[in-house]
Order: C-alpha cells, then sequence, then structure tokens
C-alpha cells in the first residue's frame, strides 16, 4: 500500500498495514501515517539505558508489570496511536503476538532534533488521554534531565524536571534513579 494513497486510517487498519512494511517506523497521528526519522546511535543507547532501568526498578519492587523497549503501540484513540521509546505495562505478561500495549503506565520518549516539539507538546495531551497511564517521562540528553509528567489522583497532570534524584514512579510503584536513563 503507497503511503500517498492512504488518507485516514484507524488503529486496527494503520497496525496490519504497518506490519507489513520493512525498516522504517510509523505513527498513526489523526489518522494520518507519519514516518518516524532514522535513529542516532545516542538516542538507541538511551532507549535502552531506560529499558534497562525500567527493568531492574520491576524486578526490585516485585510489581506485576513488563517493560518494553519500543515497539508496542500505545493507543490514545481510534485515529492515534504511538510507539514510545520504552514503557511499562501493567498486569499480567502482554501475551506473543500483540502489537498494542493493554495497560500502559509509564511511557518513555528520548528527545530527538525531530521529535522534540510533539513529544512536549502534542504527545504530553495525547498520552494522558490514555485510562491508567501515570507517568511520561521526556528524556533530554543535551540538558542531562528528564521532564517527569505524573496524573495526580485527582486527575491533574504535573511536570517536574528531574537530574540527581529518583523518579518516584507509583503507580505501579516502582523507584528509578534519574542518574541511570544518562551515560
Amino acid at each position: 500500500m503507497n503511503i500517498a494513497a492512504v488518507k485516514r486510517m484507524t488503529v486496527p487498519e494503520f497496525l496490519a498495514w504497518a506490519e507489513t512494511q520493512e525498516k522504517v517506523h510509523y505513527e498513526l497521528i489523526r489518522g494520518e501515517i507519519v514516518a518516524t526519522a532514522p535513529e542516532r546511535a545516542e538516542h538507541v543507547r538511551a532507549k535502552q539505558r531506560a529499558f534497562l532501568a525500567l527493568e531492574a526498578a520491576i524486578r526490585r519492587a516485585g510489581v506485576p508489570c513488563e517493560a518494553f523497549i519500543d515497539g508496542l503501540a500505545v493507543v490514545v484513540d481510534d485515529e492515534t496511536s504511538y510507539k514510545p521509546d520504552a514503557l511499562v505495562n501493567r498486569g499480567d505478561p502482554v501475551a506473543d503476538g500483540v502489537l498494542i500495549a493493554p495497560n500502559p503506565v509509564i511511557v518513555v520518549e528520548v528527545l530527538s532534533p525531530t521529535t522534540r516539539n510533539v513529544d512536549r507538546t502534542i504527545k504530553v495531551a495525547d498520552y494522558f488521554r490514555v485510562p491508567g497511564l501515570g507517568h511520561y517521562l521526556i528524556i533530554d540528553l543535551g540538558r542531562r534531565h528528564v521532564l517527569h509528567y505524573r496524573r495526580q489522583s485527582d486527575g491533574v497532570v504535573t511536570v517536574v524536571i528531574v537530574k540527581d534524584v529518583d523518579l518516584d514512579l507509583d503507580p505501579p510503584g516502582i523507584a528509578l534513579p534519574a542518574a541511570s536513563l544518562f551515560a
């Protein structure tokens, strides 16, 4: 299927199409297919550090969660899904063959020159439309800090800049040293 020929898609249509594509990653934003830029080595390393730190924190806390390094989609609505750089899914292990995180509780994006504006604006609003999502972490490699967006119990989303302390990620009940996210 030619991208130019596609006007609008739903998330299920998009995921079926994206699964047939080679070597290029896509997201679906308001029904429109958006190709993501190739990733630099430092971006890939940062994703890996985030995944490993989340996985270790889950193991230490013994909470029923699973960490993933990109790949699984987070569905915002019928026409929007993102593939964060890392995520934590809460609950039972995700079944093999599944393309969507059923219960994302933490999503992580690493800023890059091509995504920084979308990550800090559109995705903040969209991710917090996902029921059960508690935390959105944006890793800024240039400034060596993490923007930690957190949904409070009353539904209000707050943001703090974290540099050298632990990130308190409750739910699901894990702590993550901010320093573990940087080389």
